[in-house]
């Protein structure tokens, strides 16, 4: 068995969606601040990142529409204590099949141009399929712009988010099979600019969470276990993962 890292890396100056804070780090302690008698000394850092920026996972409570969480839920919520219904610590360690639907290798290029729209019929070529309760994964090729902020953000035109993705009719195809989760290598899984609908159809009509930011460019399996561990924060709408893939020999 081989296990493939899909997570991206972390680091000052990396790409984030807009609406979400960025990524900063600072050590707030250095080797030789402070030396014990024997000489021990140590170093530690302080991190500040949203819970929707880098390897992530959408909770349910992520959106709502008119007011409501998935299945009619009126939000209970607070700026100190967070949400308190389909909140992040409630997604259970996940253990999974996972499919890898490569649309970028389906169209023979390394990236798909930034208007490129995912639809059914994509995914139906690919020559895969995915069941109940398993890991749909797009691969659009922008997983390789990552160290490079605007273009993964933007295509390379500054201004508003911009990037490949599904629409509702493709996010459609993907719910009616049932699936746990939908992930993508793209900062918001779905085509953008966009006003999130397939983030509506998903998380708040059909209970199904949404990962975004994977590094899909070294698996070469269509087919393998996915595993991955958000945190535990209470009251929280999402979390950083470190996603990677469990791939049978042979």
């Amino acid at each position: 068995m081989t296990i493939y890292d899909l997570g991206q890396p972390l680091f000052a100056g990396m790409p984030h969606f807009p609406t979400h804070p960025p990524f900063a780090m600072t050590l707030n302690k250095m080797h030789g601040d402070l030396v014990l008698e024997n000489g021990a000394s140590s170093a530690a850092e302080t991190l500040t990142l949203g819970g929707h920026v880098g390897t992530h996972i959408d909770a349910l409570a992520h959106f709502s529409c008119d007011g409501k969480l998935h299945q009619g839920v009126l939000p209970k919520q607070s700026y100190a204590g967070g949400v308190e219904d389909y909140s992040v610590e409630t997604i259970a360690p996940i253990w999974r099949r996972g499919v890898l639907f490569d649309i970028a290798r389906l169209m023979g290029v390394d990236a798909l141009d930034r208007d490129f729209v995912i639809r059914p019929e994509h995914l139906r070529d690919c020559g895969v399929d995915v069941g109940a309760g398993e890991i749909a994964l797009l691969r659009t090729g922008w997983g390789a712009f990552w160290n490079d902020a605007k273009k993964f953000i933007t295509g390379g035109s500054g201004g508003q988010a911009q990037g490949p993705g599904p629409r509702v009719e493709a996010a459609r195809w993907l719910s009616e099979r049932g699936i746990f989760a939908a992930g993508s290598d793209t900062v918001a899984f779905e085509k953008v600019p966009s006003h999130m609908e397939v983030h509506l159809h998903l998380i708040v009509e059909r209970g199904i969470h949404i990962i975004e930011c994977l590094n899909l460019e070294n698996l070469p399996a269509r087919e393998f276990t996915f595993v991955a561990l958000p945190l535990k924060i209470r009251g929280g709408t999402g979390s950083p993962i470190r996603p990677v893939a469990l791939v049978e020999e042979g």
